[in-house]
């Protein structure tokens, strides 16, 4: 079983190396244009393998969207109270920060490095806290996932081409390897 352990407080569990992807409709966060912040001594477990936990901010959008099932307890419903899953939807535009406008949708690679802010995070299928307040009309949300870990599950070592939709500059943002 692959297991997901989030800062002593939240465990998911799902088979080792399986990938099941499925639609699911409603509320989701969409983290790809988000760079992520690393959260001081907090690591999260990843079937087994331990890395540094991120938070990104993302925006809340409603509709069809793609999931992990295997990292959500085949379940879409919303993983508790006051709380949604990252997921994924191709769009245009949608709200990015700093301004949480709603703003084209453009796809980049760079290379993640040693450097602060050079790596990358996965917050696909991973939870988020809804926060209380809405920026520009934008309701956000606190995603907590890995940081360099692919959405396979392998860590992401620096030199590794890397495909996001955040601008260039964004520190450590949401994304994974180039196939």
């Amino acid at each position: 079983m692959k297991k997901i352990f989030i800062a002593a407080a939240m465990t998911l569990t799902a088979p080792a190396h399986a990938l099941t992807i499925q639609v699911c409709t409603g509320e989701f966060a969409l983290c790809a244009a988000s760079p992520t912040t690393p959260i001081a001594g907090q690591t999260i477990t990843v079937n087994g393998k331990v890395f540094p936990l991120g938070v990104a901010v993302c925006p809340v959008l409603r509709g069809p969207a793609l999931a992990d099932m295997d990292l959500m307890d085949n379940s879409c419903a919303p993983p508790g109270p006051s709380e949604v899953w990252s997921l994924f939807q191709p769009r245009d535009s949608f709200p990015q920060a700093p301004s949480w406008a709603n703003t084209p949708a453009a796809f980049r690679k760079f290379t993640t490095t040693t450097a602060a802010g050079g790596g990358m995070s996965n917050m696909f299928s991973f939870p988020c806290k809804l926060r209380a307040k809405h920026v520009n009309k934008t309701k956000l949300a606190d995603c907590y996932g890995p940081m360099n870990e692919s959405p396979t599950g392998v860590g992401v070592p620096a030199g590794t081409e890397v495909m996001t939709q955040s601008p260039a500059g964004a520190a450590d943002p949401v994304g994974g390897p180039t196939p």
